[in-house]
């Protein structure tokens, strides 16, 4: 060991001894299969790794010609030629490896070569990339479902009517939808501002990118900035172990719908500033910021001149966020559609519920002609749904079957059982007040005397939402 110590440092002067133990220590805890030939084959350096590997010791194979040490070795050709050999299958004791061999250069001049085992057996490579193939499927699976999930789910041909004014909106929809200005969306409870949220979505270049839509009303409030933004491990007592994206990153490339944006706190209404005018998000927990790329489409039945006026809405915010103004009128604006709603409400709740409808008697359809709609489309098809559950064994709706407060008359016929009652009570009651507070939760829930939950738990129930 000390001829051999010492044939190796002859080999050095005092300035580069110190590299080469450091090299050496650097190769033994690489715990990988290296080995150091000079331009005369001779082995230099070889890693612990590498000796394990081949059933030596150190000492007995540095010094050594490498073709004495390495079976079916051409370290010492690639010294002679300078040309690096990568991913080379070389057999040492019966097994075949992947090895890479490179050429080393100082000051241009070729001074040996390194050598290093990518794989000790071809079927490690095999295994690996099955493995990664596996990944790969998976991941691809998981990319599809959260495109499934996070999609915009209609388009233009999901929004009826052929009046004057739905069809300057749709003309306009297409106009809009070919760039990539932040939209605002306003229009009464009930007019289906998210529906024209998605077309606009789907008739863009965004359409095969997600779309991710948030009900900024229904996150409490000291869950909204992780739930948009998202939060690294351990930022909060209860946060998941690996962090979790937010709402903004999960839409990037594609677009995010803001609901009931007037819902947003002032503190978070600075933040979604931020996001829009340096389209970056910085996660709870984080202080590193990353690039969103995002159209934003926020909607409220809100007046929000009113709110700008009262401070509870920020001036700056609202003009970054109405560069586009959608008005959605409300449907008594619009009274020739009502047929063809009424025709494709049958169409659709008659389909979804498998019973059959042949139509609508003209005095029923009359009735829905003239009523105001309050609740606007919402409140037609919570209506014809209705209808559709009084049928009994009529196949057409009459004004019979309709609600009192839109034909007039005072309906005889009782009703199946108190579970009903009491569920058509309480929808009327939610109805009413969501009416009276102009759709404010947080005063309908009080007003209700029960929780937000439990309130948005009703809506769900009765298709308010």
């Amino acid at each position: 060991m000390g001829d051999l110590m010492s044939r190796e440092i002859k080999k050095f002067d005092s300035n580069n001894l110190i590299s080469y133990s450091l090299l050496n220590v650097v190769m033994d805890s690489m715990d990988e299969c290296i080995v150091y030939v000079n331009t005369e084959g001779i082995i230099e350096m070889m890693s612990e790794a590498y000796c394990e590997f081949l059933n030596i010791k150190k000492e007995d194979a540095v010094g050594k010609h490498v073709t004495e040490v390495i079976e079916n070795t051409r370290m010492h050709l690639v010294t002679q030629s300078g040309n690096k050999e990568i991913a080379q299958v070389q057999e040492i004791m019966g097994r075949k490896m992947i090895a890479d061999r490179i050429p080393v250069y100082v000051d241009d001049k070729l001074v040996g070569a390194v050598g290093r085992v990518l794989f000790k057996d071809v079927n490690e490579l095999t295994r690996l990339h099955n493995k990664i193939n596996t990944m790969e499927s998976k991941l691809n699976l998981y990319q599809e479902e959260f495109k499934n999930i996070n999609k915009a789910k209609y388009n233009l041909n999901n929004i009826i009517g052929d009046s004057m004014i739905m069809l300057k909106l749709k003309n306009n929809i297409k106009k809009i939808a070919r760039t990539n200005s932040n939209v605002l969306i306003t229009g009464e409870s009930g007019t289906g501002k998210e529906l024209f949220a998605h077309a606009v979505h789907n008739e863009s270049i965004r359409a095969d990118m997600p779309f991710v839509s948030v009900n900024c009303g229904a996150i409490p409030y000291d869950l909204m900035e992780s739930e948009l933004f998202g939060y690294e491990k351990g930022a909060f007592t209860g946060a998941k172990k690996g962090g979790k994206i937010g709402k903004f990153k999960a839409a990037d490339g594609g677009t995010i719908f803001l609901d009931e944006i007037a819902e947003l706190p002032l503190k978070m209404q600075v933040k979604l500033l931020r996001v829009l005018q340096d389209h970056e998000i910085e996660k709870v927990g984080s202080n590193i910021k990353e690039k969103v790329n995002i159209r934003v489409i926020a909607a409220t039945n809100k007046n929000i001149d009113e709110l700008v006026k009262k401070g509870e809405f920020r001036l700056d915010l609202f003009y970054r966020l109405s560069v586009v103004n959608l008005k959605i009128p409300p449907l008594r604006d619009r009274n020739g559609d009502i047929r063809l709603l009424v025709n494709y409400l049958i169409n659709k709740i008659s389909n979804k519920e498998g019973i059959r409808v042949d139509g609508i008697k003209e005095n029923a359809l009359k009735s829905l002609e003239t009523y105001e709609w309050p609740g606007n489309v919402r409140e037609l098809e919570n209506t014809i749904e209705q209808a559709l559950n009084f049928l009994d064994n009529e196949k057409v709706i009459k004004l019979i079957h309709l609600p009192p407060r839109i034909s007039g008359v005072k309906q005889s016929r009782e009703v199946k059982d108190l579970k009903s009652v009491v569920e058509e009570a309480e929808k009327d009651a939610l109805i009413q007040v969501l009416r009276t507070t102009d759709d404010n939760k947080t005063k309908t829930a009080k007003i209700l005397g029960v929780s937000r939950t439990t309130l948005y738990e009703k809506m769900n129930k009765y298709g308010l939402s």
